[in-house]
């Protein structure tokens, strides 16, 4: 799947991006570099205008999908959930990730948005891993899925969200807005940086 053109030319990334703190001030910088290096990386595969960092470094109960607009320096912030295998004790803090079938953890890495599909969370988007600590999404059915346990709202009645099976889950209220940044062919970076 290469990327899309528009009157057959591909769109690029400005030149001078805007630095994190115009964008996200919270975001460790070093996760912004390591996100744009890994669109360099897989500059063949994803298309370069938006992209999507997870910032696991942070508690669910704090917005930590990041939706990036390249083209015009824009950013939204989303909550998202981690796997149980993550975080076996429920705390809100992914404490590690995996990439092995079976294991209900996240995985780290550069994830390319591949198509959606209608599954048991309803209207759903496969993840295809781009790097060795996340090659397995496929075969381990990670997607990015709507889920009610992953609704803002949960934050007030537990103070975390619920946990997911290694899937990037959102709120089903939000769902539309990541599927809508994302479309297919974009980069997701996922990672826990200090």
């Amino acid at each position: 799947m290469g990327p899309a053109t528009i009157g057959g030319v591909a769109p690029t990334v400005p030149a001078a991006p805007r630095t994190i703190p115009e964008l996200h001030p919270a975001m460790a910088p070093g996760l912004y570099a390591a996100a744009l290096s890994a669109l360099e990386r897989h500059a063949g595969r994803a298309q370069r205008d938006r992209i999507g960092i997870v910032d696991f470094a942070v508690s669910s109960s704090d917005p930590r999908l990041h939706l990036i607009d390249l083209a015009n320096g824009t950013a939204a912030s989303l909550h998202v959930a981690h796997g149980s295998g993550s975080d076996p004790g429920h705390t809100g803090w992914l404490q590690r990730f995996s990439n092995s079938p079976g294991s209900n953890a996240t995985s780290e890495g550069a994830f390319l948005t591949g198509d959606y599909y209608f599954g048991h969370h309803g209207r759903s988007q496969r993840l295809i891993g781009l790097d060795q600590t996340n090659d397995n999404a496929l075969e381990r059915a990670i997607v990015i899925h709507g889920a009610w346990y992953a609704e803002p709202t949960m934050i007030g009645a537990h103070g975390k969200l619920g946990r997911s099976q290694g899937c990037l889950a959102v709120g089903d209220s939000l769902l539309n807005q990541a599927f809508n940044h994302l479309g297919t062919g974009r980069l997701i970076y996922a990672a826990k940086m200090a």
